[in-house]
């Protein structure tokens, strides 16, 4: 740790011009893992009179090797294997069932479907590739407004992050020493919230919805609930052990692997090639994630070293300002850098500088994790650089423009930024649940 200049020797001018490169990296579209690594090279380099790579194994290896980043693949892989089993298409179909009649019909089932395959998924763009994939078919000549689709489906695979098991609050936990199991109870209600805003937004806009069809009886309805009992069953199995206290997630997340093998074969679906296929799917995006993780430690490090995070503590703290001022401006800056930057990107490049500063203004940690999640999915779905609006626009095949998904998100980006200003006035929407359940 010695060797590197510490607070008011900072050379303000090699830190922008770090910055500088830092922005110029992301606008030529450098691998980010590539871009956090070479950047934290370059600041080890211009800051340090000692050879700090000596630091690099064991910063690398430390966080890396934690046995909480494990859940990372498995939840990654649980999800592989239940949409090559079919699971999704059964939850979409019986769900309809109950929510057609309501104004607006298909449009609410994308939102709970994308809900409660969230909560086997942890995935944003999972969620979105696979409701997506799921859900279009079934609103050819149906008379919905296209962009009310695109808008909904991007609105419901934006929740693939913030209901547990989202893959976010592991990488937060991680970074930040947090608990992940009261960052999962935390995102109990904030995800209640944003799902009864988004059925809220396409209730004002029923307009863009064909009049509901017939009446379905209920008996029908009764036997659509069949094909939810894989779906229930997992989330029993995923959230419910790490809720009851029986596993911590990383457990859990290998307890709904074996289960989804398990409905695979039930369902007649498995097969060495498709689970060949399903780790295939999981290295490639386990090894992104990786990259991109093992980029910023080295950063991170050199970072801390410098004692940027807690000068920013101290100079902010110590502003003539209100600190729910200060939050709104943090919060701003993430809506910003949201509009160019992806989300998972954002999270782990910016936490080690906000975070303290959070810390320092008295805000809790766990309402932090879930209000930073809940903009990182904001920048999910925020036009022009939200991944979530790609990844719909590239299942599409009316070969309509991808205008019609930037127009129809962005009542739900607004409705989204109100559901964080509610939870900024009334913070026990996240922090009750886990002071109720206690340590």
């Amino acid at each position: 740790m010695t060797g590197v200049s510490q607070g008011p020797e900072i050379p303000w001018t090699g830190v922008l011009l770090l910055l500088g490169v830092f922005i110029t990296f992301f606008a030529a579209g450098i691998y980010v893992g590539a871009a956090l690594g070479v950047l934290g090279l370059l600041a080890g380099f211009a800051f340090s009179d000692r050879p700090f790579w000596t630091f690099l194994g064991q910063t690398i290896w430390g966080p890396s090797s934690s046995f909480v980043l494990v859940a990372v693949p498995l939840f990654l892989l649980m999800g592989e294997i239940l949409l090559r089993a079919g699971l999704s298409e059964r939850l979409y179909r019986s769900l309809n069932l109950w929510l057609d009649r309501m104004p607006g019909g298909l449009l609410h089932t994308n939102i709970v479907a994308s809900g409660v395959f969230s909560a086997i998924s942890g995935s944003s763009v999972a969620t979105a590739a696979t409701m997506g994939s799921v859900a279009m078919p079934f609103f050819q000549g149906k008379g919905y407004d296209p962009k009310m689709v695109m808008g909904s489906l991007a609105a419901g695979g934006a929740l693939g992050n913030l209901i547990p098991p989202g893959i976010t609050f592991i990488i937060y936990a991680l970074i930040t020493e947090t608990s992940v199991g009261a960052l999962y109870l935390a995102a109990v209600g904030p995800s209640i919230l944003v799902m009864l805003a988004f059925i809220g937004v396409i209730l004002l806009n029923r307009k863009s919805a064909p009049p509901p069809g017939e009446r379905i009886p209920l008996d029908v309805k009764l036997r659509g609930l069949v094909d939810l009992l894989p779906t229930i069953i997992l989330i029993l199995i995923v959230l419910g052990t790490i809720y009851a206290g029986l596993a911590t997630p990383t457990e859990s997340a290998a307890l709904g692997v074996v289960a989804a093998i398990v409905i695979a074969i039930v369902e007649r679906r498995f097969s060495f090639r498709m689970l060949h296929a399903c780790a295939e799917a999981t290295a490639r995006n386990t090894a992104m994630i990786g990259l991109i993780l093992l980029g910023a430690y080295v950063l991170n490090y050199i970072i801390t070293l410098l004692g940027v995070p807690q000068m920013m503590s101290a100079l902010v703290s110590g502003l003539p300002l209100p600190a729910w001022v200060i939050m709104a401006l943090i919060i701003g800056f993430y809506l910003a850098l949201g509009t160019f930057m992806e989300g998972f990107s954002m999270i782990i490049t910016t936490i080690p500088v906000i975070f303290p500063v959070v810390v320092a203004l008295g805000y809790d940690p766990i309402w932090f994790g879930v209000v930073v999640t809940m903009l990182v999915e904001i920048a999910l779905i925020s036009p022009p650089d939200g991944t979530v609006l790609y990844v719909l626009q590239g299942l599409r095949k009316d070969g309509r423009g991808i205008g019609d998904v930037f127009v129809g998100v962005l009542p739900f980006v607004g409705v989204y930024i109100l559901a964080i200003a509610l939870l900024m006035v009334m913070p026990g929407i996240a922090l009750w649940l886990p002071g109720a359940v206690g340590p």
